[in-house]
């Protein structure tokens, strides 16, 4: 059983045995290839969603009224990017095991790896949809393979063809692009088109939502590793989750590479703790 944090994303009070979904924290950015400072993402989440209502409007729901867990941030081995995979592989091993979905607060996008090793052994039959301005596709990033910018690409190594799905891509290297097109992965390129097909393709299959926030054009969203001009809106953004969510059988999910230090103004983490409370109302049905 994994212990209830000090503090606690707004609402998400209730007992780990009574939980239907689990938080957890995931303050690891070793793996960003651009400007780190990911790895007080969930922290700054937490602490910026006091300055919000647990009521959303958006959904007519209150946090208040479901049971959700926060047990805080993970202590991981910074520096050591195959530890950090394999200590949140068996957190989240240990919340499949409770019969509870984990929600997971990174980070850089690279923490998502480990979640999804768990998953792929609870649901073999495990499918992926990716929310990313990157298509995090490359085989090594400057000889690393342990890096964000590989992410997906090592979770096409355990799920294979036909079960990843992403939305939002507008970045990644020419080879990316052309390893994607064999059908490797099926890739929307600059907006979310599509999606509701895939929701339906996917009815009742095993479905782990990863969101990289800066799937979010950086005017909105400027505070992260890697900003990319073009991207959607916090509306687009919250709309596709609360579709996805409410379509889809979730069995985990994680929001990452929120870099709060890279916007001073806090604009960007109150937007991503927006998305937190949205993507967390969504999932319950």
């Amino acid at each position: 059983m994994l212990n209830r944090n000090i503090v606690n994303f707004i609402g998400c009070e209730a007992e780990y045995e009574e939980a239907d979904i689990v938080i957890f924290g995931a303050p690891f950015d070793s793996a960003a290839s651009c400007r780190p400072g990911a790895r007080y993402g969930s922290r700054a989440i937490r602490e910026e969603s006091y300055s919000m209502e647990t009521y959303s409007p958006y959904q007519g729901k209150d946090l208040k009224d479901y049971r959700i867990f926060d047990s805080g941030d993970l202590v991981l081995p910074i520096g050591d990017a195959k530890k950090v995979v394999a200590e949140i592989q068996k957190c989240t091993e240990t919340i499949f095991n409770d019969g509870k979905i984990p929600f997971m607060i990174g980070g850089d996008h690279l923490v998502t790896l480990g979640s999804i090793c768990a998953a792929a052994v609870k649901y073999p039959d495990l499918h992926l949809i990716h929310f990313d301005a990157h298509a995090d596709l490359k085989e090594d990033h400057l000889g690393v393979h342990n890096s964000h910018a590989c992410v997906i690409r090592k979770c096409w190594e355990i799920l294979g063809d036909g079960r990843i799905f992403q939305f939002g891509i507008r970045s990644g290297s020419r080879e990316e692009f052309r390893w994607a097109q064999k059908g490797h992965v099926r890739m929307n390129k600059f907006n979310l088109d599509g999606l509701s097909q895939i929701i339906k393709k996917l009815e009742g299959k095993p479905v782990y939502i990863t969101v990289d926030l800066d799937v979010l054009d950086p005017a909105i969203f400027p505070g992260t590793g890697m900003p990319e001009a073009g991207g959607i809106t916090f509306i687009e953004l919250m709309n596709a989750l609360i579709e996805t969510s409410q379509g889809s059988y979730v069995v985990g999910c994680d929001v990452n590479e929120l870099s709060p230090a890279h916007d001073t103004s806090g604009a960007s983490t109150a937007v991503a703790g927006k998305i937190v409370r949205e993507f967390l109302l969504a999932l319950q049905k």
